[in-house]
């Protein structure tokens, strides 16, 4: 056996824990006996959240490697890092160092999430990508398949998952407080980034420190623009997912727990209009999900931009910024915030049952506990994170199709309703819109080549 195959089944034998699940009854984490050897960590992508996921990284092992396409991103995390060695291009990166690295971090932005992290598992590194797991449903479904084919400890960055607050709400609405429910609503306050607008017409020049067509990847070319980098990316469709993909994972997080909200049978949205650029600046959508191992039938509605829904519907509560209303036959749950993190209230006014829920060591945490062969996060890849995944980013399918006819003059209030996206999931596949095949399986260019889902 090579040092390579006894390190990796050193890290798979030598458990943190012994089993455990978020749910009530389930079986709370129990620490082993064994010594546990230092993992080596790489990460792509050091600033903004990879600032704090490369320090987790840290903080729970060795960090040997760290990639940005920005230097001054990657000087500044040298200072971090003084053992780390620097690369810009991942690939690079694998191809020197893929003996030495046991777990990556891809905080990178959306377009890239799936090609670096089919790099990083393929190859057998654990892998830990930042919400949402990808920009695409098809690149979400080849993630999940990668990861239980390679058998690796997998997590998407949705810290919200470990929350014993977001647990807890989701138990509740499991156990029966509200009876059968009849739908879901949930809203943010994204986008807090530009949408809505043209592609800049300007080509400044690239500033020495950032390395454009690795930032691209396998996105169309276009000429550099400081709109695109280093933040404003999500809102635009050839890099981004928009309000919805950037932020529905946290809010959406807690009732799909609860109820298991995966493969919608349809979608449909209400948005501005777009221009097939840059996602609209506002959107409502509905998703209906069918009848599902004894779940009834449901109603789910997103909005953003500031829509929000009918204050009415809270009974006097307050109406947060963002949050997640779940109506049900027998009670509401109120859970404003992003991670059901502020308060949980039943809208009848009665208190909140008695319920089970395991303590997570940390989101960060459960990843490197699965590594060291403890029980998978729960936000792992195939059974969580890409399901989870492929349902929220089924909206921008719906949001695609109510972009409006060129020239089109769209009410500002009511805006433009799109066609009803009829979804087949075990055939990825829109119905009845193949106008949306690209958005489901995008294009790769620039060398880049999107697997096959075997």
């Amino acid at each position: 056996m090579s040092r390579r195959q006894t390190r990796r089944r050193f890290l798979q034998t030598t458990a943190a824990v012994g089993a455990g699940y978020w749910v009530a009854g389930g079986i709370a984490p129990r620490e082993s006996r064994s010594a546990l050897e230092e993992i080596r960590f790489a990460s792509i992508g050091v600033n903004g959240k990879g600032a704090s996921d490369s320090g987790d990284a840290g903080n729970n092992g060795k960090m040997v490697a760290i990639c940005d396409i920005d230097d001054q991103s990657l000087n500044k995390a040298a200072v971090r890092f003084e053992d780390a060695k620097k690369f810009n291009d991942f690939r690079k990166m694998f191809d020197e160092m893929e003996k030495s690295i046991d777990a990556v971090t891809v905080s990178t932005p959306d377009h890239t999430h799936a090609v670096a992290s089919v790099a990083a598992m393929s190859r057998g590194k654990h892998c830990f990508t930042q919400k949402p797991m990808t920009k695409s449903i098809y690149e979400a479904r080849l993630l999940s398949h990668l990861a239980a084919k390679h058998k690796v400890a997998t997590s998407m960055g949705n810290q919200g998952t470990a929350n014993t607050s977001l647990r807890t709400a989701a138990a509740v609405i499991k156990g029966g407080a509200c009876g059968t429910v009849k739908e879901v609503h949930v809203w943010t306050n994204r986008p807090v980034w530009p949408q809505g607008t043209a592609r800049p017409t300007d080509t400044p020049a690239t500033p020495a420190h950032i390395h454009w067509d690795l930032f691209l990847g396998p996105a169309k070319k276009r000429p550099y623009n400081e709109v695109y980098h280093p933040f404003k990316w999500r809102g635009w469709w050839d890099f981004g997912t928009g309000a919805l993909g950037d932020m529905a994972c946290h809010t959406v997080n807690m009732p799909y727990m609860a109820l298991g909200l995966g493969d919608p049978t349809s979608i449909q949205a209400v948005t501005s209009g777009h221009n097939m650029e840059t996602f609209p600046s506002w959107s409502i959508i509905t998703f209906e999900f069918p009848e599902r191992n004894g779940r009834a039938p449901l109603l789910f509605k997103w909005y953003d931009g500031n829509k929000k829904i009918d204050p009415a519907l809270l009974k006097g509560k307050k109406l947060d910024s963002s949050g997640c209303l779940v109506i049900g036959e027998k009670d509401s749950l109120y859970a404003p915030g992003d991670y059901a993190e502020k308060t949980i209230d039943l809208l009848s006014g009665k208190e909140l049952p008695s319920v089970e829920t395991v303590k997570s060591p940390g989101h960060f945490e459960e990843w490197v506990r699965a590594i060291k062969g403890g029980v998978p996060a729960t936000a792992n890849f195939p059974t969580y994170a890409g399901p989870l995944t492929e349902t929220i980013l089924l909206g921008n399918l719906a949001v695609w199709a109510a972009a409006g006819e060129p020239g089109q003059e769209i009410d500002k209030e009511k805006g433009i309703t799109g066609k009803k996206i009829e979804w087949d999931a075990a055939k990825l596949e829109a119905k009845n819109a193949p106008e949306v095949a690209h958005i489901v399986k995008p294009e790769y260019y620039n060398g880049y080549q999107l697997e096959p889902i075997a």
